[in-house]
């Protein structure tokens, strides 16, 4: 071989290593594909591709968690759990995901959770997910708790929801929802309902009575209108309802006392008015009621005052003008707080200029039935009937 053929054999080498070089920052990983992996089941071979894609969106895993999401053994990932599906007790598939407090970025979670056909519980509690959620998670035929609270999730409310039969428990609080909540929400049955803290903006619905909720909690929206009197058709149904921070008007309706089951009534921070109705002594199994930072005004009801299981019964900010002795020693216990109201005598109220200039408009809640009727039997009454203090 002549020095001419030598050269040129030596040039050609020398590019192609260059080119070699230059390309190695684009060719794929060595990262083991699936088809090289052995799973215990189809299934966990069908969501390892979908977890794997997942992951490489993630922007931030400040405790490490994805670390341990490598292998074909996912029902030992940190988060994911597995269990026999209710098609085929004898197959094994990821039934559950639980992230809360994991503190995961993710700008989505289009193309995971909505791509997991066996999933039954979602928990992703305390983390920094955002975007909208997929409508294809109505596909979803297990999935009976569904916990995305606490994020950064925006947009309407996710209307797929409405089509999933199986959800029992539905928790969306603390996330940038906005828009209006279908009233057909209302009409599934959840067992609990957490839309507080986000931006929804809309009247009360009036099918609001006809939930299945045993916690139903709308606190810190812009919720506007009157509480509907349709709420006591949820009488055997709710122990837990919290309307706090909202922009509520009008007078209570004395079907709120038909709600025996309610150990927590949360009112506060609206604009509600009118007298408390007598009807809240029937409340037996209330412990707190908060009605405080409204416009209430009129008597304080003794009958309320001497619910047995009341811990809490916060009235402050109000206009309220009477209290009778029951209530006062409540105020001494510490359970009722009456603080910046218009009851003469009483220390920490309002000044009388303040109260005059209230009163000095006209206020009026229809009389029907009266306030101090009584939808309940007392052991000091032997029968229902209306009472006048």
């Amino acid at each position: 071989m002549n020095n001419k053929s030598m050269m040129t054999t030596s040039s050609e080498t020398t590019l192609l290593l260059t080119l070699l070089v230059l390309c190695l920052p684009f060719l794929p990983t060595t990262s083991p594909r699936p088809q090289n992996l052995v799973f215990a089941d189809q299934r966990l071979a069908v969501v390892y591709p979908i977890i794997q894609k997942f992951k490489s969106t993630i922007t931030s895993d400040p405790l490490k968690v994805t670390l341990s999401w490598v292998g074909s053994d996912v029902c030992n990932y940190k988060g994911f759990y597995c269990e026999n599906p209710p098609d085929n007790t004898t197959a094994i598939a990821l039934a559950s995901v639980d992230f809360n407090g994991f503190q995961l970025s993710a700008p989505t979670l289009d193309g995971f959770l909505d791509q997991l056909p066996d999933i039954a519980l979602f928990h992703a509690n305390s983390n920094n997910f955002s975007g909208n959620i997929s409508p294809a998670i109505s596909k979803l035929r297990y999935l009976y708790e569904f916990d995305i609270s606490n994020n950064r999730f925006s947009g309407e409310f996710p209307s797929a929801i409405l089509s999933m039969s199986s959800l029992t428990f539905l928790d969306i609080r603390f996330n940038l929802f906005t828009g209006s909540v279908p009233p057909q929400l209302f009409t599934k049955k959840l067992e609990a309902l957490f839309i507080n803290n986000n931006d929804f903006m809309q009247k009360l619905p009036d099918n609001l009575g006809t939930t299945h909720a045993t916690y139903l909690t709308l606190a810190n929206n812009k919720f506007m209108g009157p509480i509907p009197s349709s709420i006591a058709k949820a009488l055997s149904t709710l122990t837990e309802v919290i309307f706090l921070n909202n922009l509520l008007t009008g007078c209570l309706p004395y079907e709120i006392g038909l709600l025996k089951e309610v150990t927590v009534f949360d009112a506060g921070n609206n604009r509600l008015t009118g007298p408390i109705p007598f009807a809240l002594g029937c409340m037996e199994k209330v412990e707190q009621l908060n009605f405080a930072g409204n416009l209430f005004y009129g008597m304080v009801p003794e009958v309320v005052c001497r619910l047995e299981n009341l811990a809490n019964l916060s009235l402050s900010n109000n206009y309220f003008t009477w209290v009778g002795p029951i209530c006062r020693r409540l105020i001494v216990r510490g359970t009722l707080d009456l603080r910046n109201n218009c009851v003469p005598g009483l220390p920490f109220q309002r000044p009388v200029a303040e109260c005059a200039f209230f009163f000095s408009y006209p206020r009026f809640c229809p009389p029907t039935p009266p306030f101090g009727f009584f939808p309940c039997k007392f052991p000091w009454f032997g029968t229902n009937r209306s009472f006048n203090p």
